[in-house]
């Protein structure tokens, strides 16, 4: 600052001088101009005499004055406005930066809104396609492309953990089934040798950032180009189900923003495979408790057919008769295994199954008199209405059958019961129990008999 005043003084000064030294010619030039209008000669006397005597020459011999101080004023005022200037100069270049850096500032937390956003957007699809699906080859197969699409240089698998909680097995990668991948192991155990076994085993995120330094495992699975390794727990109520293992080719590779995205991801999965597996258990339990109602309710129509005088009857347009044994054609056999309507081509013939609870339980055929026929709609709609019908009457008339029969047993036991029960003798208790059996089971020869020591056979056997 010291140094900038003194620079601006000497300018001054140096600009008072020129001045000053520019304006001693007009004096210089009019005294000459004087002396030669006078026909004096040029010596020191002739000039102090013309000076003494030309009053005019007194105002022209104050030009150096006033000629250095205007300069000297002109200096000092180009010597403001230039410091005014670079003050301006300076503000306008603070103020660029602040704009510089204020459009820096815009454009990082844009592209932080933007990252924000895509992270975002990739925890909702992922939140999304687990919702929807069912089986565990889809839902991982399905993750591992969203892993793909939103992070570069990264092979992503998924694990699960075995039922008995020894092993940890690829399930799937991002290059097709762990098991074809050459540098995954079929199974990895579950312990603190290797990063995926240690993660399902303490249910505890691990992250390498740097294979080439890091020994924290003997065990190493990751492919050798592999510089940074990120294992991620699957837990389901606090207990690992399974590991997200991610590798990446660059060091220092998972951010903690990617870190904190793939732990939510990696809840999700947790949740999604889960889901796939009570939809898969309650998927069989089903299968199972339909087959069971199947086999339940073809056992009891067979026993409930065996037992009708009839099953079944035509109607010829006239009367409606027995059917008296008549064998079923190969087409009703075909429609009793298929279980859905029949329109023969051929013959026009309509044959409706007649369903329960997905059994076909009969047949419902009708066939044109004359020639062939065109069945509408309507027709059609009608007929298969009508064997609803029948099979929902028939299974009533099948439960009312049943109730009775259970009624006529409990009955005939209690009438057993109390007859037994109201007698104290041991021979004659064996002679009514033979009795009313032999009564009530037609056709039958019926033995009862007590074994004289029950413990001596057992004693014998042990």
């Amino acid at each position: 600052m010291i140094r900038s005043f003194f620079q601006r003084t000497s300018e001054t000064i140096r600009y008072a001088l020129i001045g000053m030294l520019f304006g001693a010619l007009f004096p210089v030039v009019a005294t000459l101009i004087k002396l030669n209008s006078l026909g004096l000669t040029i010596n020191p006397s002739n000039i102090i005499g013309v000076q003494a005597t030309e009053s005019l020459l007194w105002i022209i011999d104050t030009a150096p004055v006033f000629l250095g101080f205007f300069a000297a004023l002109a200096r000092f005022r180009q010597d403001r406005l230039l410091a005014l200037n670079k003050r301006i100069n300076q503000q306008n270049q603070e103020l660029e930066n602040t704009q510089a850096t204020i459009e820096q500032r815009v454009k990082e937390q844009t592209q932080s809104l933007e990252q924000h956003a895509a992270r975002l957007q990739f925890v909702a699809g992922a939140a999304r396609q687990l919702a929807a699906v069912q089986d565990m080859t889809s839902l991982a197969s399905d993750i591992l492309k969203l892993i793909d699409a939103q992070f570069d240089h990264i092979q992503t698998t998924i694990f699960t953990v075995d039922d008995n909680r020894e092993y940890v097995v690829p399930a799937l990668t991002n290059t097709g089934e762990g098991q074809n991948n050459e540098t995954l192991p079929a199974r990895l155990t579950l312990d603190g040798t290797n990063i995926v076994g240690s993660t399902a085993l303490l249910g505890e995120l691990r992250l390498i950032s740097d294979t080439v330094a890091d020994f924290t495992f003997s065990n190493k699975i990751s492919h050798p180009k592999t510089k940074a390794e990120l294992s991620i727990p699957l837990r389901i109520r606090e207990q690992a189900i399974g590991v997200l293992y991610l590798q990446s080719e660059l060091r220092h590779a998972f951010s903690e923003e990617n870190i904190d995205v793939l732990t939510i991801v990696a809840d999700q999965i947790a949740v999604g495979i889960n889901n796939a597996r009570l939809y898969s258990e309650a998927k069989s339990a089903l299968a199972e408790s339909r087959e069971t109602i199947a086999h339940y309710v073809r056992q009891e129509w067979n026993s409930f057919t065996k037992r009708a005088k009839q099953n079944g009857f035509i109607y010829d347009g006239r009367q409606v008769t027995p059917l008296n044994g008549q064998v079923k054609s190969d087409r009703a056999r075909a429609i009793s295994q298929t279980g859905s309507l029949s329109l023969d081509k051929t013959s026009a013939n309509v044959t409706v199954p007649i369903k329960l609870r997905g059994l076909t339980i009969g047949i419902l055929e009708v066939r044109p008199k004359k020639g062939k026929r065109e069945w509408t709609d309507d027709e059609l709609s009608l007929l298969e209405a009508a064997a609803d019908r029948a099979a929902y009457a028939l299974e009533n008339a099948r439960l009312v059958d049943s109730a009775q029969r259970r009624a006529s047993r409990e009955r005939a036991i209690g009438e057993i019961s109390n007859k037994i029960g109201a007698i104290s003798d041991r021979n004659l208790i064996l002679q009514t129990a033979v009795e009313e059996l032999g009564r009530r089971i037609s056709n039958t020869e019926i033995i009862i008999e007590i074994e004289n020591d029950p413990n001596a056979e057992d004693a014998q056997k042990a």
